[in-house]
């Protein structure tokens, strides 16, 4: 995999001398959103407030006591939390307790279920794993259902724990955000060690700079929910 995408370079290249005409603007215009999209999400990453000190200038004479340190520190770019933290979140970046997962095989997480008349097709799967599952959601018919999520294994809220606070609240779950094992897992709502959820933390009080009162905000998951019974999660701060 990381030979093919050091050669995918040259492969991109290659195909962009070769095409020509409408085919050729298209896929230009293309690389460019790309290229656009990948620059934006490293400036992103680097921007910080950042200090750098001046060459102070030797005058003659005295200076006065007040403009002795004027002039020493420049900030170059200071940004407000809230800006920093929405930047963050739009290029996907957080400081997460748990930065690797152990890989989980498909065995693991679904168990095959053989149902109708035909046995040897056996295509629908029970999710084995907690699941988080939109209050709006209504089930397929049982004949159209690939994925059951049984309801016992179902959780709505979830111990979060706050980092500075150092206390555990039990929020309502209003989503899952990550699940890095893959994205298939993310869009069912499966909820394993490493998942990153959003939960809603308006019980806690926090508010923004300009005063609105934080809705939701997004926490990792830091236990095995099926085997525990229940899920423990700390705070993105």
């Amino acid at each position: 995999m990381r030979k093919r995408a050091a050669r995918g370079v040259k492969d991109s290249a290659k195909k962009a001398q070769g095409l020509v005409g409408l085919k050729g603007k298209l896929y230009a215009k293309e690389r460019y959103k790309e290229k656009i999209k990948m620059k934006k999400n490293i400036k992103a990453h680097e921007e910080k407030s950042a200090t750098v000190t001046n060459d102070k200038k030797v005058e003659d004479g005295a200076i006065p006591a007040y403009l002795l340190d004027r002039n020493e520190v420049n900030r170059t770019k200071v940004l407000s939390n809230m800006i920093k933290q929405k930047r963050k979140e739009k290029a996907g970046k957080w400081k997460v307790p748990i930065e690797k997962v152990k890989p989980m095989s498909e065995d693991e997480m679904f168990k095959v279920l053989r149902t109708g008349k035909r046995r040897k097709k056996a295509w629908k799967r029970v999710v084995n794993k907690v699941t988080f599952v939109d209050e709006n959601f209504v089930r397929k018919p049982p004949k159209f259902e690939r994925f059951i999520r049984p309801t016992g294994l179902r959780f709505k809220k979830a111990h979060v724990t706050h980092p500075e606070l150092k206390t555990t609240f039990c929020l309502d779950i209003l989503g899952v955000k990550k699940n890095p094992q893959s994205a298939m897992y993310t869009s069912l709502g499966v909820i394993t060690k490493g998942t990153v959820v959003e939960v809603n933390v308006s019980e806690l009080g926090l508010v923004t700079q300009t005063g609105k009162v934080v809705w939701g905000k997004y926490a990792q998951v830091t236990n095995n929910p099926e085997n525990d019974g229940c899920i423990n999660a700390v705070l993105l701060v």
